[in-house]
């Protein structure tokens, strides 16, 4: 497939560059007369047109059929079906749209091309079709704008109802780092002025805050299915971007200020490793890893789905290798999980003499 895209690419190119050299002959006060296009010529360019439409529905089936198994599953929070809903029907318009217009436009340019003694009509204007024209992309163009934003405020409604689950979400270059508010669920104060390399305080918690005690530091995401989750993120030194892409959640982490993002888990890891899609995915990954392994001799283990945060901004040259592991899974796996994690003043705040103190992992 590389081999073709690179061929295509040399082919149009060449053609480019062709094309260059035809219009400046053509700029030249001496042309030819026989480098006047002809009605052969005009034909004939119709038919390139037809061609050139064939080509570009024909990719575009192509690029639907080999390229289609690697968009995202099923989405793994509750407000991704109505967000993938929304993205499905904005591509079936815009697809429709497309199929329409480039059949129209390559149509007419072969049945209105240049003949010999036939003189162009001209034509002022039409009322009634430039309002059909212009009113119906409004409509539909305000149709979805309407939708998106009444999907948009139901997605950035993040507030305390449900009684959510308060997670903070701190990005540096280049790791994740999440913090849980502990048993009171409210997460201390904190400021990266009071970060303290000495004492293991890498987030910069307020000690004096009585809300900070039982804050929980961890480095692998652990969320618990059905119940909503209210993320607040912060960032340490440039502009990062908290990005989960199987719940459909995107939110830019912005140094100085405190942004939010909700939503609540459906789906545990282990029932998204069971989807048919997932599955086909990491079979085919692991066929990939199991030839590179025999053809470079380096063993790569086999690959299982996890859910992940990534950072969706280039924010460094280390960028590609900032990502965190997401654990979805029953209340009852994520109460004991959370049982096995040290609070900040088991480790920070326990002993003050012990700069090596670490956070729970």
């Amino acid at each position: 497939m590389t081999t073709f895209l690179t061929l295509a690419v040399l082919v149009l190119v060449a053609i480019a560059i062709w094309q260059l050299t035809k219009i400046f002959e053509l700029s030249q006060l001496k042309t030819a007369k026989y480098q006047i296009a002809t009605d052969s010529d005009n034909k004939n360019n119709g038919y390139m047109l037809f061609a050139f439409l064939v080509f570009i529905y024909g990719i575009t089936i192509f690029s639907f059929w080999k390229y289609g198994k690697f968009l995202l599953p099923e989405a793994g929070s509750a407000h991704g079906e109505e967000y993938d809903y929304l993205m499905l029907v904005s591509f079936i318009i815009i697809f429709i749209v497309q199929t329409i217009t480039q059949a129209l436009l390559h149509y007419f340019g072969y049945k209105y091309r240049g003949k010999e003694g036939q003189k162009a009509l001209f034509y002022a204007d039409n009322d009634r079709l430039e309002f059909i024209w212009t009113i119906i992309p409004v409509i539909v163009l305000a149709g979805l704008i309407l939708w998106g934003l009444y999907t948009w405020t139901n997605i950035m409604d993040v507030n305390d109802e449900d009684d959510p689950l308060i997670v903070e979400l701190y990005a540096q270059q280049f790791n994740w780092t999440a913090r849980y508010g502990g048993a009171d669920n409210v997460l201390g104060g904190a400021n990266v002025r009071m970060i303290d390399i000495d004492k293991a305080n890498v987030l910069g918690l307020d000690e004096s805050d009585s809300y900070a005690a039982d804050d929980v530091i961890v480095k692998e995401l652990h969320l618990p299915v059905g119940r909503k989750v209210n993320f607040k993120m912060r960032s340490q030194d440039v502009l990062h971007s908290a990005y989960m892409p199987h719940f459909r959640a995107q939110m830019n982490c912005v140094p100085g200020m405190i942004t939010q993002f909700s939503f609540t888990p459906i789906h545990t890891t282990e029932e998204m490793r069971s989807n048919p899609d997932i599955m086909e995915k990491v079979k085919r990954t692991n066929k990939i890893r199991a030839e590179k392994s025999e053809n470079s001799g380096e063993v790569l283990d086999p690959w299982q789905f996890d859910y992940i945060l990534l950072c969706n901004k280039i924010c460094g040259k280390s960028h590609y290798n900032m990502q965190m592991k997401i654990v979805v899974e029953t209340e009852e796996e994520y109460n004991e999980w959370m049982k096995g994690q040290s609070t900040f003043a088991e480790t920070v705040m326990k002993d003050d003499s012990n700069p090596t103190a670490s956070v729970g992992e």
